[in-house]
């Protein structure tokens, strides 16, 4: 027996561990530095584990009440109402809703290239055919409406990263609300914010309150560091909110995530050292790495090293973790996720001496 044909699909490719690492090197974890999958370098909120340890005896029950309550604290967060937040086991399965609820086989999609590999995939499970607009280089990987005009046709969903993964480039909400008013009206224009909280620029939410045909997307995995619980949830429009009963995996968020994503939304203390810290430290990067960098909205930098296979490879050797970023199109780049500032300088110097 066959699989159906999966050859469309290109496999998403994690930036490694430090286990992984450790392991294929035979050094010890301890003295790895892990920058190569954006999370929080200071772990999870500290009220997030107490929630954790706290309601452990209780995963034997389904998490009803605890779903509920997050999605309220979510809307009330957004001054939304509770319908419109859809939560899912990360933003990956937010991404698997809103293509169960929009997209019929033979649809089209349009995503961003470079850009997130779960884009394409989530839309060909649902048998979706797939279009790309560019971000040139050349451009500095800006993102505008025309620019993404210049490939839309009717496409059933389009998708937005911003700040976007990995060149750390923004859409302004003014060219979104543009993009929105220029695509059809059965087009579906998906706003990924999954670093939204390390930038100025504000949120594309309001433009849920005017339109019908924009959702929002984002996640408890970054800026709360909760990544491995897999929590993410979109804001949509009130005119087809009610949709999300009809295509959620019943209980697909755990209570654990739940109680999790409840006690991180309370730890401002958190979020805002974890929001500081990561604006220092690209601050950091661009000052101080031997290598052309480009300004970032998120908890990352892309850098121009001439071969980033080879360069992350020997900055592993010396016991630091970036992200080669071959798999997104972009071979002689580097991802740095920003660290604290402790491990930044001694990381930096790392990949200069390394770049030298």
């Amino acid at each position: 027996m066959n699989t159906r044909d999966l050859s469309d699909h290109t496999p998403y490719r994690a930036g490694r561990g430090i286990e992984e690492v450790a392991r294929d090197l035979g050094l010890d974890p301890e003295s790895l530095v892990k920058l190569s999958s954006n999370e929080n370098p200071f772990g999870p909120s500290p009220a997030a584990v107490e929630a954790i340890s706290g309601h452990a005896e209780r995963v034997h029950t389904y998490p009803k009440a605890a779903h509920t309550d997050l999605e309220a604290a979510i809307a009330d967060e957004w001054g939304v109402d509770d319908r419109q937040v859809w939560l899912g086991a990360g933003g990956d399965g937010v991404l698997d809703y809103l293509g169960r609820a929009m997209l019929d086989p033979g649809d089209s999609v349009l995503v961003p290239d470079p850009g997130f590999a779960y884009y394409p995939m989530s839309a060909r499970y649902h048998g979706a055919t797939v279009d790309q607009y560019r971000l040139e280089r050349s451009d500095d990987f800006a993102q505008t409406a025309s620019g993404v005009l210049e490939a839309y046709d009717g496409h059933r969903i389009v998708y937005v990263t911003s700040p976007h993964n990995p060149t750390g480039s923004e859409m302004p909400r003014e060219e979104i609300a543009t993009l929105a008013a220029e695509t059809d009206s059965e087009t579906l224009l998906v706003v990924d914010e999954a670093y939204g909280e390390f930038t100025d620029s504000p949120s594309a939410r309001a433009l849920v309150d005017e339109r019908d045909d924009i959702a929002v997307l984002r996640t408890f995995s970054k800026a709360y560091g909760l990544a491995g619980l897999r929590l993410g949830y979109a804001l949509v429009p009130e005119q087809w909110a009610d949709a999300y009963e009809r295509v959620n995996t019943p209980f697909a968020v755990s209570l654990i995530a739940c109680h999790a994503g409840l006690a991180a939304l309370d730890d401002d203390e958190h979020l805002e050292r974890t929001v500081e810290t990561v604006r220092w430290a690209r601050e950091y990067i661009h000052d101080n790495l031997a290598a052309p960098t480009w300004e970032s909205g998120g908890n990352f930098v892309l850098a121009d090293v001439g071969d980033g296979e080879t360069v992350a490879a020997a900055a592993q050797e010396q016991g630091v973790i970036i992200r080669d970023c071959s798999s997104f199109g972009l071979p002689e780049c580097v991802r740095i996720t920003c660290g604290t500032r402790e491990t930044m300088p001694e990381a930096i110097e790392a990949i200069n001496g390394v770049l030298d």
